[in-house]
């Protein structure tokens, strides 16, 4: 079994260790090493396709959802929607997650649109994708249409919504089941309701479905002083462990695991806090062991622009992110490769996200990857590791704050859990 240690330091990184120490019952001295201990498996789902007076039986073996990595082949998809997206509040959490060029974007524009040109420009962007993805003989799904500008309250804050254009955001795969993530963007809070119909659709054929713990996005769960004021201030606090988030309550975001198998790979990022990981732990055990891996990022947030697993022993890794836990990839006989720095402008607008999304591909299979039409660079590279690259431009789409890999969930990939680690 892969174990893998985050070296973590700071008030903030103590307390957090000590926190899940005292969780788990374990000591922690600045190192935070997750224990992967079986505990009780779920209890068996039940077939809601049979009649209601029938006892419970076991999910169908043609069940519509069913995935467990990255690179099997492709049957089924949800790609998202960029209509009527709005640029969130500028909200403590949402100023932690960008950067200080884009600060005044999104205090003028918070609650509001984006700007409609490049909203329409980026909405027929995913149209042709979700066609091409539809040529490759893949069956696509989408998440309904919402007013993302209407505002909401709960006991505890106020906000307008944001978009359903990142399904990878909120939605993890597992096997047969999906798991809604709760989310840590309050702009992000009602999400999840442009998805229910198709998960209650894939619910009714047979896939588990869980909801994690919503959290309250009480004014607790995030540092209200958290001191950013320059790139240099992003890597001191994150190499001491120091997040917007807290630990007040379990929160994370989807995006922050990817998945090999019976190995699950997170990270600790700004969205993703420590009581979530260790909900997933306990949620998925004994069947998948959850590792938490680190990176030398000043702004982690979602793993697969930093580490995005493309094939059994196959990794991209940002050579700009580091991983700190690299080596025990590469003695498990993992080829690690660094992809090429991306060739996006710098004057397009990445409002959400880094140029790094060149690295955020959807493998269709082993062999076939979907990879954006303006990177020559990584598609060579590709083509040099002997997968064919399917090229479609989303460059606006990349504006909302994601790539391929972010604009998808994949439901059905046709393959077995597999151990590629023992």
């Amino acid at each position: 079994m892969l174990r893998v240690r985050c070296l973590r330091g700071g008030s903030r990184g103590a307390e957090a260790a000590h926190y899940i120490g005292w969780r788990l019952g374990r000591a922690f001295t600045g190192w935070v090493q997750q224990s992967f201990q079986s505990t009780q498996a779920a209890t068996a789902s039940q077939n809601p396709c049979a009649a209601a007076d029938k006892a419970t039986s076991p999910v169908p073996k043609d069940c519509p959802v069913c995935s467990y990595n990255e690179w099997d082949p492709l049957e089924e998809v949800i790609v998202g929607r960029a209509e009527n997206a709005c640029v969130p509040p500028f909200s403590v959490e949402v100023k932690a997650n960008t950067y200080d060029k884009y600060w005044a974007f999104y205090q003028k524009y918070g609650g509001q649109s984006f700007p409609k040109d490049h909203l329409k420009k980026a909405i027929a962007e995913i149209e042709e994708m979700c066609n091409i993805l539809k040529r490759e003989g893949i069956i696509v799904k989408r998440p309904d249409p919402i007013d993302w500008s209407v505002k909401y309250k709960t006991p505890d804050f106020e906000s307008t919504g944001m978009y359903a254009a990142m399904p990878r955001d909120i939605l993890l795969v597992v096997g047969n089941e999906i798991i809604e993530a709760p989310m840590a963007w309050r702009a992000r809070f009602f999400e999840y309701r442009a998805y229910r119909q198709i998960i209650k659709e894939y619910f009714n054929c047979g896939a588990k479905w869980t909801t994690a713990p919503k959290p309250t996005m009480a004014d607790e769960l995030y540092d209200q002083d958290y001191p950013i004021h320059s790139v240099e201030d992003r890597h001191k606090l994150a190499a001491q462990g120091k997040f917007v988030t807290t630990e007040f309550e379990p929160c994370f975001d989807a995006a922050d695991f990817i998945r090999a198998g019976r190995d699950i790979f997170v990270q600790r990022s700004q969205v993703t806090n420590y009581m979530g990981i260790e909900w997933m732990r306990r949620h998925l055990a004994p069947d998948y062991r959850v590792h938490v891996i680190s990176f030398k990022d000043p702004n982690p947030m979602h793993i697969d622009a930093t580490f995005n697993i493309i094939g059994p022993g196959l990794v991209l890794s940002n050579p700009d992110r580091p991983c700190h836990q690299i080596e025990l990839f590469k003695k498990a006989g993992w080829t690690v490769i660094r992809p090429p720095v991306p060739l996006i402008p710098d004057d397009h607008p990445l409002w959400m996200s880094s140029k790094w999304l060149s690295m955020n591909v959807l493998m269709l299979d082993e062999k076939r990857v979907m990879v954006d039409a303006n990177e020559t660079s990584i598609q060579k590279m590709f083509e040099n590791l002997g997968i064919s690259t399917i090229k479609v431009n989303i460059r606006h789409a990349n504006s909302l704050g994601g790539g391929f890999h972010c604009w998808t969930c994949d439901i059905r990939r046709r393959g077995t859990l597999q151990s590629y680690f023992d």
